[in-house]
């Protein structure tokens, strides 16, 4: 699989990167498939993969531990990320010092680890100076617990404003972003990915498949609900107008996927990692199918009339439900708290 360099720090990672949020209870209770899935990943050549404490409340974490574990470490580019919720204490939640050395201790026990390579934050925490947060970030790559940190959905203001502290404090920099992207969201054109090119960062999107919209599963006749604790039911109703737009859209892209003669779902993760500034699209399965089924994208090479058609069906930094950017985050907070 062909291996992208993560921003400047010369570090080289596949393409697709396995994301693990629907490996414990909020996709596969299934341990042992899920192992399955991990170590068919890496067979097919992913080095890259993906995980966070609140997944399954530290269960997706374990799990990638146990995967890992007998001598395939070393070979895996191995990310985490802090920062939601993991119970009612007021200091579990956040990226004050103390939630990210609490929290990277835990993860690190999770896994089975001594180190992680890059470790995110996995929201701004507007409760705490970036000052602060960097502070800590930068201590733990000097005692080499982590490799190198990164943050998700955060802003292009708030890049820049990371950037700047880092460069008046002598901090170590964020070196990437984890935002989301798909053919229905990219809103992230206009302004993070720019950013994110001027100060050299990587970019790893999630959700190429919007959610489960562009799936391939869905028609005018016939929806179904999430298939997982980490979605909630709305997210599907296409009684809400914003809803009926992606089901439209991924009716049309369907169609368009079937002319060029793949299936949807490639279609959607090959446009992702098709853009110049993505260093690797997260790929989520549940199950072995959902695996190998977006595993074939990383060999699709679309052509420009491919998408060009794609722009005229949502157009470059467009995204169709402008307040829903995150498609899972009111999840995770909600999964956290049930722990």
């Amino acid at each position: 699989m062909e291996q992208r360099i993560l921003g400047r720090t010369g570090v080289s990672v596949s393409k697709l990167c396995l994301g693990a949020m629907m490996f414990g209870e909020w996709g596969n209770k299934d341990h042992d498939e899920s192992l399955r899935i991990i170590h068919r990943a890496l067979d097919a050549g992913i080095n890259f993969v993906d995980t966070a404490d609140v997944y399954s409340a530290g269960e997706s974490e374990e799990i990638v531990g146990k995967a890992l574990a007998g001598g395939r470490r070393g070979d895996v580019f191995l990310a985490t990320k802090v920062g939601f919720p993991m119970g009612e204490d007021p200091h579990s939640r956040g990226c004050s010092r103390r939630r990210i050395i609490r929290g990277v201790e835990d993860s690190l026990r999770r896994l089975g680890t001594d180190w992680i390579d890059l470790y995110q934050l996995h929201r701004p925490d507007p409760q705490t100076d970036i000052d602060e947060t960097l502070g800590a970030l930068t201590d733990l790559v000097h005692q080499g617990k982590i490799r190198y940190f990164g943050h998700s959905t955060f802003p292009a203001s708030e890049i820049v404003e990371a950037q700047a502290v880092s460069e008046r404090r002598g901090h170590e920099r964020f070196r990437c972003e984890q935002p989301p992207y798909s053919i229905l969201t990219r809103e992230i054109e206009k302004d993070v990915l720019p950013t994110l090119h001027r100060y050299g960062m990587g970019a790893i999107s999630y959700g190429p498949l919007a959610g489960g919209w562009l799936s391939g599963r869905y028609t005018r006749e016939s929806t179904e609900g999430p298939t997982s604790g980490a979605r909630p039911q709305d997210r599907f109703d296409v009684s809400v107008p914003e809803n009926q737009q992606k089901l439209e859209a991924a009716i049309v892209l369907g169609e368009l996927a079937d002319e060029a003669g793949v299936s949807l779902v490639e279609m959607s993760i090959a446009f992702v990692l098709r853009h110049p500034a993505i260093t690797a699209a997260i790929i989520g399965p549940r199950t072995v199918e959902h695996l190998d089924s977006q595993l074939g994208a990383a060999e699709v090479e679309l052509s420009d009339d491919v998408l060009d058609r794609i722009d005229e069906i949502v157009a470059p930094g467009r995204t169709l439900n402008p307040a829903d950017n995150s498609w899972v985050s009111p999840a995770l907070e909600a999964g956290a708290r049930r722990r």
